[in-house]
C-alpha cells in the first residue's frame, strides 16, 4: 500500500488514534511484525514502556544505517536509458535516428545501460527519510533525517518514490547484502507514518465494519512477531503461516484445483510440556448477534479450528493428539477469554484490547497462551 504523505507535520499532534485504537499501539504492532524488533534486545522494555518514542527509535536506526552505507558507498545499479548523443553508446535506435534526421546534426539516438545511484532501492530510502522526519518528536533527529535526504539528492538519487511492489522484487546479493538492514528500516519507517495519513477520518469502533486489510494483516503479523521474539527459543518453537495437510486416502482427478488449503496463522510448540497451540487471528468482534440470544460466537470460526485440530490426529506427530486452538480477536475496551474442551482438544476464544497500554497488551498476549509475565 502506498499513500502520498503531504502534510503530516501539520496535523500529527491532533491525531492520536484511528477510531479508539491509539496510533502508538499500531506502531507497537508494526514493531512486533518487523525483523527489527529482534535486534533491540535491551531497548525492548523501554520501547514497550514508551511506545510514543518508537518513531524516534526507528528514525535513529534508519539514519545510522544510511550514514553507514554512504560511508561504505551506496550500491550502484545498471539502468536502461534512451538518449540522443554525439557519439554511439550501447545500441543505436535506428528508427528514432532516421525519423528525426539526427545524423544531419551529427547526433545519434542510443539505448544503453548506465551505472547509477538513482536506483529504486536508494529512492525508497530517501523517501523514507523524508516521511519519518515529519513524525519524530526530536527536532535534531528530524533535521538529521532531512539532511540525509538532501545529501542523497546531491549524490544523484531522485525524489520519485518507487512503489512497494518495485521494492519487493528487489533481491540482495553478496555484493549489496549490507543494504538490507537499511531497506528494512526504511520499510518500517513508511509503516509508522501510515496510520497518521488518515487524518482521523477512519473510525475503528467496530473492526468488522471497517475495510482496512492492512490492519488485519498487521494484527496477524504483529502477534506472530511478538511470540517469535518474546518466547524463549530453548523452550518454544514458533512457526507462522504453516500449511497443514489433509489426510487424504483417495481423491478424484480434479479435487486439487478446488480443495482449500489449511493455513494456520501461528503454531507454538511448548517443547518442555510437549504441547502444541494453533493460533488463528481474526480482525473482527469475537461475538455477533445471535438468533435466540444477544451474543454468540462465530460458528464458522469454531468449525475451522475444529478442522485444524481433528484433521491432524493420527499422522504420527504426538503433539497433534492433544493440541489446543486459540481464536484471537482484537477488542476495544472489552476482554473475552473463554474456552471449551472436547475430544481431548481445548479451543479458546480470547481478545486482546488494542486500546490498552503497551505493557497491558504484552501481558494479555502472554496470558492468553498461559505464559507468565517475566
Amino acid at each position: 500500500m502506498s499513500i502520498e504523505i503531504d502534510s503530516l507535520s501539520e496535523y500529527y499532534d491532533e491525531i492520536k488514534s484511528i477510531g479508539k485504537i491509539p496510533i502508538r499501539n499500531l506502531w507497537l504492532l508494526m514493531l512486533y511484525a518487523s525483523d527489527m524488533y529482534r535486534e533491540f534486545e535491551a531497548a525492548k522494555i523501554s520501547v514497550e514502556n514508551n511506545p510514543d518514542d518508537i518513531p524516534d527509535l526507528i528514525a535513529e536506526m534508519l539514519c545510522r544505517r544510511v550514514e553507514h552505507r554512504i560511508q561504505r558507498n551506496l550500491s550502484y545499479s545498471y539502468q536502461s536509458r534512451d538518449a540522443v548523443l554525439n557519439r554511439v553508446r550501447g545500441r543505436i535506435d535506428l528508427l528514432s535516428t532516421e525519423r528525426n534526421r539526427l545524423l544531419d546534426r551529427g547526433k545519434v539516438a542510443c539505448h544503453f545501460d548506465e551505472l547509477t545511484l538513482d536506483t529504486s532501492r536508494n529512492r525508497y530510502v530517501r523517501a523514507a527519510l523524508e516521511s519519518i522526519s515529519k513524525i519524530v518528536k526530536n527536532k535534531d533527529l528530524a533535521h538529521r533525517c532531512r539532511s540525509l535526504d538532501v545529501r542523497l539528492r546531491r549524490m544523484g538519487v531522485s525524489q520519485t518514490r518507487p512503489s512497494r511492489s518495485q521494492v519487493s522484487v528487489d533481491r540482495f546479493g553478496r555484493h549489496d547484502a549490507e543494504d538490507q538492514p537499511m531497506v528494512t528500516a526504511a520499510h518500517l519507517a513508511f509503516n509508522l507514518a501510515l496510520p497518521t495519513e488518515f487524518e482521523g477520518t477512519k473510525q475503528l469502533n467496530s473492526p468488522e465494519r471497517d475495510n482496512l486489510p492492512w490492519l488485519r494483516k498487521l494484527f496477524e503479523k504483529g502477534v506472530a512477531g511478538f511470540y517469535d521474539t518474546v518466547l524463549s527459543k530453548q523452550s518454544y518453537r514458533i512457526s507462522a503461516g504453516k500449511t497443514l495437510r489433509w489426510q487424504i486416502k483417495d481423491k478424484s482427478l480434479g479435487i486439487d484445483k478446488i480443495l482449500p488449503n489449511m493455513r494456520t496463522d501461528i503454531l507454538i510448540d511448548d517443547m518442555e510440556l510437549g504441547h502444541r497451540l494453533v493460533i488463528d487471528t481474526k480482525f473482527n468482534a469475537v461475538v455477533i448477534n445471535g438468533w435466540y440470544r444477544d451474543e454468540t460466537l462465530r460458528s464458522g470460526y469454531l468449525y475451522q479450528m475444529y478442522a485444524y485440530l481433528r484433521s491432524q490426529e493420527g499422522n504420527g506427530d504426538l503433539l497433534n493428539e492433544t493440541a489446543s486452538g486459540l481464536l484471537l480477536h482484537p477488542s476495544v475496551g472489552k476482554n473475552v477469554n473463554e474456552y471449551i474442551v472436547m475430544q481431548n482438544h481445548k479451543i479458546q476464544f480470547a481478545t486482546v484490547d488494542l486500546a490498552a497500554t503497551a505493557i497491558e497488551i504484552r501481558e494479555q498476549l502472554l496470558q492468553v497462551i498461559g505464559v507468565e509475565q517475566n
